[in-house]
């Protein structure tokens, strides 16, 4: 089976400043109009209908979900999603936070994931790859995209908070381009999805706060969100 991902930048939508343009959160501020707008481009563009898009109501939590079809409004509380339903498009959005792709592409079952520090610290991606698991996929056969994020160089954080991150999630103290206490979360995502046996791990190397191009939290306080998108493709 093919998988798909798609991962959007903040050009080519209808969203006013601070969230121009293509602004895909509905939960920023924006004109609601504008995210309509900009959420049905998105679904034209990829060619699946509005209604095979999965959202979700992301909480920097651990919860996983298995969907089977579509569903009627974002999955309540949940930061990773999980199908076997060909041509169903699973959503992630982001402005920093990782948003991490998976894909079983034999067993046709797929997962988006909503890894910022909160929700990697507290394991989400584990819990993604066990509800990927009970779907029907084998984690040997597990390929991953980790999307764009603040970067290691970029991502500046308290010292006690970075020695918290990196007991739970190892691998993501680093130190940033001043010499100060950062966190990479990339870098502890990867080794965390090498030591559960993912062999296959790719990362888009953009940092989210250093491109202009991309969304970003940390660079511009009030802003849109971009989006990650895997499915499989039903042709």
């Amino acid at each position: 089976m093919r998988v798909r991902r798609v991962v959007t930048t903040r050009e080519g939508g209808v969203s006013r400043a601070p969230y121009e343009s293509f602004n895909l959160g509905d939960h920023v501020g924006d004109d609601p109009a504008a995210v309509a707008a900009n959420r049905g481009r998105l679904a034209r563009e990829l060619g699946l209908g509005a209604d095979r898009l999965v959202w979700m109501e992301q909480v920097h939590g651990r919860t996983a979900q298995v969907v089977d079809g579509p569903v009627d409004g974002p999955l309540e509380a949940t930061d990773a999603v999980v199908t076997a339903e060909p041509g169903l498009g699973l959503v992630v959005l982001v402005a920093d936070c990782v948003p991490v792709l998976l894909a079983d592409p034999e067993a046709g079952v797929v997962a988006a994931v909503h890894a910022g520090r909160v929700g990697a610290r507290v394991g989400v991606v584990p819990a993604a790859l066990a509800a990927m698991a009970e779907a029907g996929a084998d984690v040997q056969r597990v390929e991953v995209l980790l999307g764009p994020a603040v970067c290691g160089d970029c991502y500046e954080v308290p010292q006690a908070m970075q020695t918290d991150v990196e007991k739970h999630l190892p691998g993501s103290a680093c130190r940033t381009r001043r010499g100060t206490p950062g966190l990479d979360l990339r870098a502890g995502l990867w080794r965390q999805l090498a030591d559960a046996g993912v062999a296959k791990i790719g990362m888009d190397p953009r940092c989210t706060r250093e491109e202009q191009a991309l969304f970003s939290h940390r660079r511009d306080g009030t802003t849109g969100r971009l989006a990650a998108v895997t499915w499989v493709d039903p042709s």
